[in-house]
């Protein structure tokens, strides 16, 4: 799919605007009423454009632009623990990953992006607010990029959408469960999870950590990692030096990583 159908423009400030570029005027959000494609499309990379009083800079599509202006409803899984996650699993072309718990779609997004043409990916989401967000951002990076895996999406739980899953394929090489309650989730398709595969939960509270841990051990699995991922970002100091810059410290959630060995 071309890139010239969407655009991603960007404030000095930093906000990301990512913008579908069709004919006709229409109501964007943040900017205004404009014709997006005859006021933005002809704009080259890194030229500016002024869109009634903010000044943006066109940038290529790239993940890090694509995920700061995405939609959102649920939280995201960050940038920080996508990398770590998608890293330890060592996800790549070719393997076939099963996400439980879309949220917005962030996560998805970076396994899209590491997956290519070449991979499947099957997601499954219980609350349609959610998936409609989130795949309406899978549809932007899919038209943006000139990869995309074989993605399929399922409405459900995922422990009474196992049958449908298997549709798609038999096995997985890694599956990642970002819900409420994992132990169910973790009975349901761990058999799915093939030798060598890996099986990642994403825990917002130590209690979640804990049940995990004990159901994946319960269905076979060995414990690899379990944690959490601090991030302190730093800045320049008024008189100079750099420092820790003020804000919330980096903790976001609690993560277990499982593997299967036999």
């Amino acid at each position: 799919m071309n890139q010239a159908q969407w655009g991603v423009f960007v404030e000095a400030e930093g906000k990301v605007h990512v913008i579908e570029l069709i004919s006709g005027v229409r109501k964007i959000k943040g900017l205004g009423v404009l014709d997006a494609l005859e006021t933005l499309s002809k704009i080259n990379y890194g030229e500016e454009v002024l869109v009634g009083q903010k000044v943006l800079t066109r940038v290529p599509l790239r993940l890090p632009e694509l995920s700061k202006g995405m939609l959102r409803r649920a939280q995201t899984i960050s940038a920080k623990d996508a990398g770590f996650i998608t890293s330890r699993m060592g996800i790549g072309p070719n393997d076939r990953i099963l996400e439980a718990g879309i949220g917005s779609g962030g996560l998805s997004m970076y396994l899209a992006r590491i997956l290519g043409n070449s991979g499947i990916h099957v997601t499954v989401e219980p609350r349609s607010e959610h998936a409609d967000v989130a795949l309406e951002n899978m549809r932007r990076a899919k038209e943006s990029w000139s990869e995309f895996p074989n993605h399929h999406h399922i409405e459900g739980a995922v422990e009474e959408v196992v049958k449908q899953i298997r549709d798609f394929s038999e096995e997985f090489d890694g599956i990642i469960l970002d819900l409420p309650e994992h132990p169910s989730a973790i009975n349901a398709v761990s058999p799915l999870l093939s030798v060598g595969g890996r099986l990642v939960c994403y825990c917002p509270v130590t209690s979640q950590l804990e049940a995990a841990w004990i159901a994946c051990e319960q269905a076979g699995l060995e414990i690899e990692w379990a944690g959490e991922l601090i991030e302190r970002q730093w800045g320049k100091a008024s008189k100079g030096g750099v420092r820790p810059v003020n804000g919330p410290f980096g903790h976001t959630a609690f993560l277990l990583l499982a593997y299967r060995r036999s």
